[in-house]
């Protein structure tokens, strides 16, 4: 199909009406609309008249509501793993990691060859090493580790920097010191 006057005069009209591309395609006949785009880009047809769908601009109330919706109800609900959860109680201190690793008897300890589906599976050591083994005491239901090598591989979660924040409103360095200052006075 070739562009001819008549069609080209067609395409103009139509496009300053602000009908779309493929409008314009199908009341053309045997075009395409990508065609259509690239003759009115030829022609420098860029300015058309808006339509009314264009005109009507409403703002748009589902993102006011969605804000609250977030505030009201938390972000997340409590997953992860219940055999994890089981072992940190509120009462309990959180786990502060331990100098020392258990003491392993060698009967005990376990290569890669003799765990069991009840080991647990901490590694001990550096595995480029001779001396290299896993821990192998009876594991947590539901964890791969026995309840010390547990709590310190599953730490409870720290509340949340953003809630940290408005709990406890930081103070700037420089005001720290100059209120220290002035208390020493």
């Amino acid at each position: 199909m070739a562009w001819n006057d008549e069609r080209v005069e067609l395409l103009r009209k139509l496009w300053s009406e602000g009908l779309s591309a493929s409008q314009i395609a199908g009341r053309l006949g045997g075009v395409t609309r990508n065609a259509v785009i690239g003759k009115v880009h030829r022609l420098g047809l860029s300015g058309r008249a808006t339509t009314s769908r264009m005109k009507s601009h409403r703002p748009r109330a589902r993102a006011a509501a969605t804000a609250r919706r977030m505030q009201q109800k938390s972000r997340f609900a409590p997953q992860g793993n219940p055999a994890v959860r089981n072992l940190f109680h509120p009462e309990v201190e959180p786990f502060t990691p331990a100098v020392e690793e258990l003491v392993i008897p060698l009967k005990e300890r376990r290569t890669i060859q003799t765990l069991t589906e009840c080991s647990c599976r901490w590694p001990i050591g550096d595995p480029q090493q001779a001396d290299f083994h896993f821990c192998g005491k009876t594991k947590v239901t539901g964890l791969p580790y026995c309840e010390f090598h547990a709590r310190r591989a599953f730490q409870p979660p720290q509340p949340r920097r953003r809630e940290r924040d408005i709990a406890e409103p930081r103070v700037p360095a420089l005001a720290r010191t100059a209120s220290k200052e002035s208390a020493d006075v």
